[in-house]
């Protein structure tokens, strides 16, 4: 077995602690890597505080992987020792129904496997990034192109690609007219995935607080709730990213005629809406999850030929539980990012 050391929770109010953890060898088509970073995303601190109410202790978080191949198994062809790579949310599915063949893990019918929090094939509860290294198959590790710093590029494995499928799908492209609704972790990525589509890009925020940020990312215009009313039928798609209760019929009222809103958010509430909200205009609500490996790579390519980022604040393992305080409460610009080289210091 190989050893790392890990930060982990043992219950939803227990602080972090570092704990010697093991991973598994490797196999013939798995990959260990030196995890150097770690992104923390929302759901890190859902999982962990227990907000979903299915969480395996102790648990150790982390789906925005980013790190350097250390070995690789006799039959892996498409990774090589010293390669910048990174995992995201998945780390194995069942491979075989519709969806997995189509390279569409995140949507896998036959069990998907999350980095962690999660049950693997040889029945243990997965251990996810806050940690010194891991083992995965191939299948599931992502090139990062060399244009990006690994800081930068974790996030990319889940707010990246939550970002990138839907844009793409929904065709964010020249002559569109795209919505990004909240401008925090995955909203910031987002501007900068439809500006280098060439959509004409709005920020749709609650205040003025971070229109100079939007601008600089790429943003064509940006407006908040006191606009509203003047922005009836100007989208073609409109990708919200908040994840608390709001007025959905307020925002669908946005969209043109065949438009579509991609909802990515989970609130506690259900998602409420007028009928005609959606009949008028012949709308489209939608949903998205992460996205499949082949397009998590073209993501990460994306990325890298266009030099999208996220915009890091770099923390220690000891500041772990304040950065979920103070993600909690929305004080980050925009994307906290554990540097794992901190989690054996004293």
């Amino acid at each position: 077995m190989i050893t790392a050391q890990a930060r982990t929770m043992t219950g939803p109010t227990e602080p972090f602690t570092t704990v010697t953890i093991e991973r598994r060898d490797v196999g013939p088509t798995d990959v260990l890597l030196d995890i150097v970073y770690a992104g923390v995303c929302h759901t890190d601190v859902h999982h962990a505080r227990a907000e979903f109410g299915h969480t395996h202790y102790p648990i150790v978080p982390g789906h925005e992987i980013a790190g350097i191949v250390r070995e690789i198994g006799t039959e892996v062809t498409g990774v090589a020792v010293g390669d910048h790579v990174g995992i995201g949310c998945l780390v194995d599915s069942c491979r075989e129904c519709a969806m997995c063949q189509a390279g569409q893990e995140s949507y896998c019918r036959g069990g998907k496997v999350l980095t962690y929090n999660a049950i693997g094939r040889d029945g243990q509860v997965t251990l996810g990034g806050y940690s010194e290294r891991l083992v995965a198959d191939e299948r599931f590790v992502a090139h990062i192109p060399d244009t990006l710093p690994l800081e930068s590029a974790a996030p990319l494995m889940c707010a990246g690609i939550t970002m990138y499928q839907p844009l793409k799908l929904w065709g964010a492209g020249p002559g569109k007219r795209v919505g990004i609704l909240g401008f925090g972790g995955l909203g910031h990525i987002g501007v900068q995935i439809s500006h280098a589509m060439g959509a004409h890009t709005t920020v749709l925020e609650l205040n003025d607080d971070r229109r100079a940020d939007a601008e600089r990312f790429g943003a064509d215009d940006y407006r908040t709730t006191d606009d509203i009313a003047a922005l009836r039928d100007s989208f073609d798609l409109i990708v919200s990213t908040v994840p608390s209760s709001y007025d959905l019929s307020a925002h669908l009222d946005l969209l043109d005629f065949d438009g579509t809103f991609v909802n990515l958010g989970v609130p506690k509430e259900p998602l409420r809406i007028e009928p005609y909200a959606i009949l008028t205009n012949r709308r489209k609500l939608v949903g998205s999850m992460s996205g499949g490996m082949p397009e998590t790579q073209e993501m990460l390519d994306f990325c890298g030929e266009h030099g999208i980022a996220a915009q890091v604040e770099v923390i220690s393992a000891k500041e772990l539980d304040e950065a979920y305080d103070r993600l909690t409460k929305g004080d980050v610009r925009y994307r906290f990012v554990l540097d794992t080289a901190t989690i054996a210091a004293p």
